[in-house]
């Protein structure tokens, strides 16, 4: 049982780091030029791996593998909604 709570908690954390990274790029960062460097989605991704790695020195839930998908949702995010812009969806 605590093994598909674990499982739960990366999937829920790897899917909302995909979506928040792709609407706040659909959003917020569509007129920033930087956004489009091949760079920004390993960027975020690295970023949110830095944020939320001490999280899980405190939470038992979140592990490192909870940090390094949310990372990884995020990253893969950012690069989802870089291609949007670019096929100009709303």
């Amino acid at each position: 049982m605590i093994g598909f709570l674990y499982t739960a908690v990366i999937v829920a954390a790897a899917v909302f780091g995909f979506t928040l990274a792709r609407n706040f790029v659909r959003r917020r960062l569509r007129f920033v030029d930087a956004v489009y460097s091949p760079l920004a989605p390993w960027i975020v991704g690295l970023i949110a791996i830095t944020l939320t790695t001490p999280i899980a020195w405190f939470l038992p839930l979140v592990t490192k593998a909870t940090t390094l998908l949310f990372g990884l949702g995020a990253g893969v995010g950012t690069a989802s909604g870089v291609k949007a812009l670019k096929r100009g969806e709303p």
